[in-house]
Protein backbone atom coordinates (compact mmCIF):
# COMPACT_ATOMS: atom_id res chain seq x y z
CA UNK A 1 0.00 0.00 0.00
CA UNK A 2 2.56 2.42 1.15
CA UNK A 3 4.83 1.93 -2.30
CA UNK A 4 1.72 2.48 -4.30
CA UNK A 5 0.70 5.94 -2.71
CA UNK A 6 4.75 7.04 -3.33
CA UNK A 7 3.90 5.34 -6.66
CA UNK A 8 1.58 7.71 -7.80
CA UNK A 9 3.06 10.65 -5.80
CA UNK A 10 5.81 10.68 -8.55
CA UNK A 11 3.62 9.77 -11.23
CA UNK A 12 1.62 13.33 -10.31
CA UNK A 13 4.86 15.10 -9.79
CA UNK A 14 6.52 13.63 -13.17
CA UNK A 15 3.34 14.96 -14.50
CA UNK A 16 3.56 18.43 -13.32
CA UNK A 17 7.26 18.42 -13.99
CA UNK A 18 6.77 17.31 -17.74
CA UNK A 19 4.20 20.50 -18.15
CA UNK A 20 5.02 22.55 -20.73
CA UNK A 21 4.36 26.42 -21.20
CA UNK A 22 4.04 27.57 -24.94
CA UNK A 23 4.81 31.15 -25.87
CA UNK A 24 2.41 32.50 -29.09
CA UNK A 25 2.73 36.12 -30.33
CA UNK A 26 0.26 37.92 -31.05
CA UNK A 27 0.17 40.60 -34.14
CA UNK A 28 3.99 42.39 -34.04
CA UNK A 29 5.62 45.91 -33.66
CA UNK A 30 5.86 45.98 -37.52
CA UNK A 31 2.18 45.68 -37.75
CA UNK A 32 1.94 41.95 -38.59
CA UNK A 33 -1.74 39.77 -38.52
CA UNK A 34 -0.12 36.87 -37.55
CA UNK A 35 0.50 34.40 -34.58
CA UNK A 36 3.81 33.33 -34.20
CA UNK A 37 3.76 30.46 -33.99
CA UNK A 38 0.78 29.97 -36.10
CA UNK A 39 0.38 26.31 -35.44
CA UNK A 40 1.87 24.21 -32.28
CA UNK A 41 0.91 20.91 -30.97
CA UNK A 42 0.92 20.81 -26.64
CA UNK A 43 -0.10 17.85 -24.50
CA UNK A 44 -2.85 18.09 -21.62
CA UNK A 45 -1.73 19.74 -18.68
CA UNK A 46 0.39 22.55 -21.02
CA UNK A 47 -0.35 25.92 -21.34
CA UNK A 48 -0.49 28.14 -24.33
CA UNK A 49 0.40 31.73 -23.31
CA UNK A 50 -0.58 34.24 -25.99
CA UNK A 51 1.39 37.68 -25.74
CA UNK A 52 -0.40 40.47 -27.10
CA UNK A 53 1.66 42.81 -29.23
CA UNK A 54 1.07 46.44 -31.06
CA UNK A 55 -2.73 47.56 -32.23
CA UNK A 56 -5.14 45.71 -30.94
CA UNK A 57 -6.00 42.14 -31.10
CA UNK A 58 -7.98 38.62 -29.81
CA UNK A 59 -7.56 35.39 -29.14
CA UNK A 60 -10.82 34.23 -29.74
CA UNK A 61 -11.52 30.07 -29.99
CA UNK A 62 -13.48 29.25 -33.33
CA UNK A 63 -14.16 26.10 -35.24
CA UNK A 64 -12.86 24.13 -38.39
CA UNK A 65 -16.29 24.76 -39.92
CA UNK A 66 -16.12 28.44 -39.00
CA UNK A 67 -12.72 29.41 -38.77
CA UNK A 68 -13.32 33.36 -38.08
CA UNK A 69 -16.72 33.18 -35.82
CA UNK A 70 -16.97 32.48 -32.26
CA UNK A 71 -17.88 29.19 -31.45
CA UNK A 72 -20.26 28.13 -28.86
CA UNK A 73 -18.77 28.35 -24.96
CA UNK A 74 -15.80 28.79 -26.74
CA UNK A 75 -12.93 30.79 -25.08
CA UNK A 76 -11.98 34.19 -25.96
CA UNK A 77 -9.02 36.71 -24.46
CA UNK A 78 -11.09 39.88 -25.30
CA UNK A 79 -9.48 42.80 -26.85
CA UNK A 80 -5.96 43.57 -26.24
CA UNK A 81 -5.39 47.09 -27.13
CA UNK A 82 -1.03 47.69 -27.38
CA UNK A 83 -0.10 51.47 -28.01
CA UNK A 84 1.97 51.21 -30.95
CA UNK A 85 5.10 52.69 -28.60
CA UNK A 86 4.78 50.06 -26.27
CA UNK A 87 7.78 48.48 -25.17
CA UNK A 88 7.36 45.80 -22.40
CA UNK A 89 5.10 44.66 -19.81
CA UNK A 90 2.49 43.10 -22.53
CA UNK A 91 -0.57 42.01 -22.07
CA UNK A 92 -1.01 38.29 -21.79
CA UNK A 93 -3.94 35.71 -21.70
CA UNK A 94 -3.47 31.91 -21.06
CA UNK A 95 -5.23 28.51 -21.92
CA UNK A 96 -4.51 24.97 -20.37
CA UNK A 97 -4.91 22.27 -22.66
CA UNK A 98 -7.37 19.82 -21.43
CA UNK A 99 -7.33 17.17 -23.84
CA UNK A 100 -5.44 16.35 -27.22
CA UNK A 101 -8.56 17.17 -29.52
CA UNK A 102 -7.65 20.28 -32.48
CA UNK A 103 -8.56 23.85 -31.06
CA UNK A 104 -9.06 26.39 -33.51
CA UNK A 105 -8.54 30.36 -32.67
CA UNK A 106 -8.61 33.68 -34.45
CA UNK A 107 -8.13 37.57 -34.38
CA UNK A 108 -11.90 39.18 -34.17
CA UNK A 109 -10.51 42.68 -35.24
CA UNK A 110 -12.81 44.07 -38.44
CA UNK A 111 -14.97 41.07 -37.50
CA UNK A 112 -17.33 40.44 -40.41
CA UNK A 113 -16.29 43.22 -42.53
CA UNK A 114 -13.44 43.86 -45.42
CA UNK A 115 -10.80 44.45 -42.66
CA UNK A 116 -11.23 41.43 -40.98
CA UNK A 117 -7.97 40.00 -39.40
CA UNK A 118 -9.48 36.45 -39.37
CA UNK A 119 -9.55 37.09 -43.46
CA UNK A 120 -6.37 38.16 -43.89
CA UNK A 121 -4.97 34.82 -42.38
CA UNK A 122 -4.50 35.55 -38.41
CA UNK A 123 -5.48 32.19 -37.37
CA UNK A 124 -4.23 29.83 -35.09
CA UNK A 125 -4.52 26.04 -33.87
CA UNK A 126 -3.50 23.94 -31.25
CA UNK A 127 -2.79 19.57 -31.94
CA UNK A 128 -3.94 20.03 -35.59
CA UNK A 129 -3.46 17.48 -38.33
CA UNK A 130 -1.09 17.33 -40.36
CA UNK A 131 -0.84 18.81 -44.07
CA UNK A 132 -2.86 16.54 -45.95
CA UNK A 133 -5.54 15.56 -43.15
CA UNK A 134 -8.61 17.27 -43.39
CA UNK A 135 -8.37 19.10 -40.29
CA UNK A 136 -4.54 20.56 -41.42
CA UNK A 137 -4.05 24.23 -40.24
CA UNK A 138 -3.31 24.88 -44.05
CA UNK A 139 -7.32 24.62 -44.88
CA UNK A 140 -8.21 25.70 -42.09
CA UNK A 141 -6.21 28.62 -42.65
CA UNK A 142 -7.12 28.33 -46.35
CA UNK A 143 -10.79 28.75 -45.38
CA UNK A 144 -9.90 32.00 -43.28
CA UNK A 145 -8.54 33.75 -46.38
CA UNK A 146 -11.57 32.57 -48.65
CA UNK A 147 -13.48 34.16 -45.80
CA UNK A 148 -11.93 37.52 -46.62
CA UNK A 149 -12.11 37.30 -49.66
CA UNK A 150 -15.80 37.21 -49.60
CA UNK A 151 -15.73 40.04 -47.12
CA UNK A 152 -14.16 41.81 -49.57
CA UNK A 153 -16.17 41.26 -52.44
CA UNK A 154 -19.11 42.26 -50.82
CA UNK A 155 -17.35 45.73 -50.06
CA UNK A 156 -16.41 46.30 -53.05
CA UNK A 157 -19.64 45.74 -54.87
CA UNK A 158 -21.34 47.81 -52.24
CA UNK A 159 -18.98 50.41 -52.92
CA UNK A 160 -19.91 50.17 -56.61
CA UNK A 161 -23.37 50.04 -55.92
CA UNK A 162 -25.83 53.10 -54.95
CA UNK A 163 -26.18 53.57 -50.39
CA UNK A 164 -27.98 50.92 -49.30
CA UNK A 165 -29.31 50.29 -45.59
CA UNK A 166 -27.30 47.52 -44.77
CA UNK A 167 -24.54 46.60 -42.81
CA UNK A 168 -22.17 45.64 -45.74
CA UNK A 169 -22.96 49.24 -47.32
CA UNK A 170 -21.12 50.86 -44.08
CA UNK A 171 -17.57 48.86 -45.81
CA UNK A 172 -17.98 51.79 -48.92
CA UNK A 173 -16.77 54.71 -46.32
CA UNK A 174 -14.00 56.87 -48.20
CA UNK A 175 -11.10 58.27 -45.76
CA UNK A 176 -9.96 60.13 -48.39
CA UNK A 177 -9.21 64.10 -48.10
CA UNK A 178 -7.79 66.77 -45.33
CA UNK A 179 -9.28 69.52 -43.38
CA UNK A 180 -8.52 71.38 -40.29
CA UNK A 181 -8.54 70.65 -36.53
CA UNK A 182 -11.48 72.86 -34.56
CA UNK A 183 -9.21 75.32 -33.26
CA UNK A 184 -5.77 76.03 -34.15
CA UNK A 185 -3.65 75.53 -37.47
CA UNK A 186 -3.36 71.30 -37.44
CA UNK A 187 -4.34 69.50 -41.17
CA UNK A 188 -6.51 66.56 -40.31
CA UNK A 189 -7.64 63.17 -42.25
CA UNK A 190 -11.30 64.37 -42.99
CA UNK A 191 -14.84 62.64 -41.28
CA UNK A 192 -14.91 59.79 -43.81
CA UNK A 193 -18.29 59.61 -45.67
CA UNK A 194 -20.69 56.92 -46.12
CA UNK A 195 -24.25 55.29 -45.60
CA UNK A 196 -26.11 55.39 -42.45
CA UNK A 197 -26.98 52.22 -41.79
CA UNK A 198 -29.71 50.40 -40.42
CA UNK A 199 -30.06 47.08 -38.75
CA UNK A 200 -32.26 45.56 -36.65
CA UNK A 201 -30.19 44.31 -33.59
CA UNK A 202 -30.87 40.70 -31.93
CA UNK A 203 -29.54 40.05 -28.44
CA UNK A 204 -31.42 37.04 -26.21
CA UNK A 205 -34.39 37.33 -26.58
CA UNK A 206 -34.61 41.33 -27.21
CA UNK A 207 -34.72 42.53 -31.01
CA UNK A 208 -34.90 46.34 -31.98
CA UNK A 209 -33.83 48.42 -34.81
CA UNK A 210 -30.74 51.04 -34.84
CA UNK A 211 -29.62 53.36 -36.82
CA UNK A 212 -25.62 53.65 -36.36
CA UNK A 213 -22.55 55.04 -38.58
CA UNK A 214 -20.54 52.05 -39.14
CA UNK A 215 -16.72 51.92 -40.24
CA UNK A 216 -14.11 49.03 -41.88
CA UNK A 217 -12.95 47.42 -39.29
CA UNK A 218 -14.97 48.49 -36.52
CA UNK A 219 -16.88 45.57 -34.33
CA UNK A 220 -19.89 43.73 -35.56
CA UNK A 221 -23.15 45.77 -34.69
CA UNK A 222 -24.51 42.74 -32.92
CA UNK A 223 -24.18 42.14 -29.45
CA UNK A 224 -21.96 39.09 -28.56
CA UNK A 225 -24.44 38.23 -25.56
CA UNK A 226 -27.63 39.34 -24.27
CA UNK A 227 -25.89 40.22 -21.35
CA UNK A 228 -23.52 43.26 -21.80
CA UNK A 229 -19.54 42.62 -21.66
CA UNK A 230 -18.73 45.30 -18.97
CA UNK A 231 -15.12 46.49 -20.11
CA UNK A 232 -13.18 48.00 -17.02
CA UNK A 233 -10.91 51.29 -17.79
CA UNK A 234 -8.63 52.79 -15.00
CA UNK A 235 -8.86 56.50 -15.08
CA UNK A 236 -5.06 57.63 -13.64
CA UNK A 237 -3.56 55.71 -10.80
CA UNK A 238 -1.60 55.82 -7.49
CA UNK A 239 1.67 56.91 -8.81
CA UNK A 240 0.30 60.04 -10.75
CA UNK A 241 -0.52 58.76 -13.84
CA UNK A 242 -1.92 60.69 -16.49
CA UNK A 243 -3.60 57.87 -18.68
CA UNK A 244 -6.94 55.78 -19.21
CA UNK A 245 -5.66 52.16 -18.94
CA UNK A 246 -6.53 50.70 -21.31
CA UNK A 247 -6.77 53.85 -23.34
CA UNK A 248 -8.00 52.30 -26.65
CA UNK A 249 -10.91 49.31 -26.76
CA UNK A 250 -13.36 48.22 -29.03
CA UNK A 251 -16.73 47.42 -27.80
CA UNK A 252 -20.20 46.00 -29.35
CA UNK A 253 -23.96 47.52 -29.13
CA UNK A 254 -24.75 47.11 -25.38
CA UNK A 255 -21.35 46.99 -23.78
CA UNK A 256 -20.55 49.08 -20.87
CA UNK A 257 -17.68 50.82 -20.72
CA UNK A 258 -16.74 51.01 -16.60
CA UNK A 259 -14.27 54.03 -15.84
CA UNK A 260 -12.77 53.11 -12.40
CA UNK A 261 -11.46 56.87 -11.23
CA UNK A 262 -8.05 56.68 -8.96
CA UNK A 263 -5.93 59.08 -6.96
CA UNK A 264 -5.83 62.95 -8.06
CA UNK A 265 -8.65 64.78 -9.61
CA UNK A 266 -9.96 63.43 -13.03
CA UNK A 267 -12.78 63.07 -15.36
CA UNK A 268 -14.48 61.23 -18.38
CA UNK A 269 -15.40 63.70 -21.35
CA UNK A 270 -16.77 63.08 -24.34
CA UNK A 271 -15.46 65.64 -27.23
CA UNK A 272 -14.86 64.72 -31.16
CA UNK A 273 -11.62 63.65 -33.37
CA UNK A 274 -11.40 67.39 -34.52
CA UNK A 275 -11.24 68.96 -30.87
CA UNK A 276 -10.17 66.10 -28.82
CA UNK A 277 -9.59 68.23 -25.72
CA UNK A 278 -13.46 70.07 -25.46
CA UNK A 279 -16.27 68.45 -24.96
CA UNK A 280 -18.58 67.54 -27.77
CA UNK A 281 -20.90 69.92 -29.14
CA UNK A 282 -24.14 69.89 -31.68
CA UNK A 283 -22.60 70.98 -34.99
CA UNK A 284 -25.71 72.37 -35.95
CA UNK A 285 -26.91 74.35 -32.71
CA UNK A 286 -23.23 74.51 -30.78
CA UNK A 287 -24.62 73.12 -28.03
CA UNK A 288 -22.61 70.62 -25.14
CA UNK A 289 -24.20 67.58 -25.72
CA UNK A 290 -20.87 65.27 -24.77
CA UNK A 291 -21.04 63.04 -22.15
CA UNK A 292 -19.32 63.94 -18.42
CA UNK A 293 -18.57 62.26 -15.57
CA UNK A 294 -17.91 65.41 -13.83
CA UNK A 295 -14.70 65.84 -11.44
CA UNK A 296 -14.27 62.79 -9.21
CA UNK A 297 -11.21 63.47 -6.25
CA UNK A 298 -9.80 60.63 -5.02
CA UNK A 299 -7.00 60.67 -2.01
CA UNK A 300 -3.91 59.28 -2.05
CA UNK A 301 -4.56 56.33 0.65
CA UNK A 302 -8.09 55.64 -1.08
CA UNK A 303 -8.96 52.26 -1.22
CA UNK A 304 -12.28 52.42 -2.71
CA UNK A 305 -12.96 54.20 -6.42
CA UNK A 306 -15.58 55.71 -8.04
CA UNK A 307 -17.54 54.66 -11.42
CA UNK A 308 -18.86 55.71 -14.42
CA UNK A 309 -20.46 53.87 -16.75
CA UNK A 310 -21.45 54.76 -20.42
CA UNK A 311 -23.26 52.51 -22.74
CA UNK A 312 -22.46 51.40 -26.05
CA UNK A 313 -25.08 52.13 -28.73
CA UNK A 314 -23.18 51.32 -32.31
CA UNK A 315 -20.02 50.81 -33.47
CA UNK A 316 -18.86 54.50 -34.38
CA UNK A 317 -15.87 55.42 -32.64
CA UNK A 318 -16.07 57.26 -29.59
CA UNK A 319 -13.84 59.94 -28.08
CA UNK A 320 -13.15 61.12 -24.47
CA UNK A 321 -10.60 62.47 -22.21
CA UNK A 322 -9.84 64.22 -18.88
CA UNK A 323 -10.60 67.99 -18.42
CA UNK A 324 -8.27 68.37 -15.78
CA UNK A 325 -4.89 70.74 -15.94
CA UNK A 326 -1.81 70.84 -13.54
CA UNK A 327 -1.02 73.47 -10.90
CA UNK A 328 0.82 75.30 -13.70
CA UNK A 329 -1.98 75.10 -16.25
CA UNK A 330 -0.72 72.51 -18.39
CA UNK A 331 -3.45 70.09 -19.46
CA UNK A 332 -3.99 66.54 -18.65
CA UNK A 333 -5.68 66.20 -22.43
CA UNK A 334 -2.50 67.49 -23.65
CA UNK A 335 -0.53 65.57 -21.73
CA UNK A 336 -1.92 62.52 -23.34
CA UNK A 337 -4.62 61.43 -21.16
CA UNK A 338 -7.25 60.58 -23.98
CA UNK A 339 -9.04 57.64 -24.54
CA UNK A 340 -11.04 55.71 -27.37
CA UNK A 341 -13.83 53.15 -27.98
CA UNK A 342 -13.98 51.77 -31.67
CA UNK A 343 -11.06 54.04 -32.78
CA UNK A 344 -10.60 52.11 -36.41
CA UNK A 345 -7.11 51.41 -36.33
CA UNK A 346 -6.65 50.48 -39.90
CA UNK A 347 -7.75 54.24 -40.62
CA UNK A 348 -5.97 57.90 -40.80
CA UNK A 349 -8.04 58.45 -37.85
CA UNK A 350 -6.96 55.96 -35.35
CA UNK A 351 -5.91 56.36 -31.64
CA UNK A 352 -2.67 57.36 -31.96
CA UNK A 353 -4.05 60.07 -34.90
CA UNK A 354 -6.12 61.38 -31.67
CA UNK A 355 -3.45 61.37 -29.15
CA UNK A 356 -1.15 63.18 -31.34
CA UNK A 357 -3.49 65.55 -31.88
CA UNK A 358 -4.64 66.42 -28.40
CA UNK A 359 -0.97 66.89 -27.98
CA UNK A 360 -0.30 69.42 -30.71
CA UNK A 361 -3.41 71.42 -30.31
CA UNK A 362 -3.21 71.09 -26.47
CA UNK A 363 0.28 70.18 -25.36
CA UNK A 364 2.73 72.22 -23.64
CA UNK A 365 4.63 73.46 -26.52
CA UNK A 366 0.72 74.17 -28.27
CA UNK A 367 -0.04 77.75 -28.98
CA UNK A 368 -3.16 79.28 -29.07
CA UNK A 369 -4.65 76.44 -27.79
CA UNK A 370 -5.71 77.82 -23.94
CA UNK A 371 -7.73 79.67 -25.47
CA UNK A 372 -10.30 76.78 -26.20
CA UNK A 373 -9.51 74.78 -23.43
CA UNK A 374 -11.90 73.73 -20.65
CA UNK A 375 -11.35 74.80 -17.39
CA UNK A 376 -10.33 72.79 -14.80
CA UNK A 377 -12.97 72.66 -12.34
CA UNK A 378 -12.33 72.98 -8.42
CA UNK A 379 -12.92 69.35 -7.97
CA UNK A 380 -16.49 70.05 -6.62
CA UNK A 381 -18.09 67.37 -8.91
CA UNK A 382 -19.79 63.96 -7.93
CA UNK A 383 -17.77 63.10 -4.59
CA UNK A 384 -15.74 59.82 -4.59
CA UNK A 385 -17.45 56.33 -4.14
CA UNK A 386 -20.64 57.27 -6.10
CA UNK A 387 -21.81 55.25 -9.06
CA UNK A 388 -23.20 57.02 -12.71
CA UNK A 389 -24.60 55.41 -15.57
CA UNK A 390 -25.18 57.30 -19.19
CA UNK A 391 -25.85 55.80 -21.98
CA UNK A 392 -24.81 57.52 -25.61
CA UNK A 393 -27.84 59.01 -27.56
CA UNK A 394 -28.36 58.12 -31.74
CA UNK A 395 -28.50 62.18 -31.20
CA UNK A 396 -25.07 62.04 -29.84
CA UNK A 397 -23.70 59.55 -31.95
CA UNK A 398 -24.67 61.41 -34.96
CA UNK A 399 -22.82 64.72 -34.15
CA UNK A 400 -19.85 62.69 -33.56
CA UNK A 401 -19.78 61.74 -36.63
CA UNK A 402 -20.32 65.12 -38.39
CA UNK A 403 -18.98 67.04 -36.47
CA UNK A 404 -15.80 70.23 -36.17
CA UNK A 405 -16.88 72.36 -33.31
Amino acid sequence: MFFSAAAFSLAALVSSVAAKTIEVQVGSANGDLTYSPEAVFADVGDQVVFTFHQKNHTATQSSLAAPCSLVDGGQDSGFMPVAANQTDDFPTWTITVQDTKPLWFFCRQGENTAASHCGKGMVFAVNCGQDGAPNSFTNFKNAALAIGAELQASASAASSAAPATSAAAATSIDYSGWTTAAYGTATIPAEPTGSIVTDTITAGSATWTTTYSSYPGSPDPTPSSAAPNVIKVVVGGANGELTFSPSNVSASPNDIISFEFHQKNHTATQSSFAAPCLRLKDATTGNVIGLDSGFMPVGANATEFPTYNVTVNDTAPLWFYCRQHAPDGSSHCGAGMVFAVNAVEDSPRNFTAFKALAGSLNGTNATGASSGSPSSGSGNGAPAGAAFSAALSLGALVAAAAILL
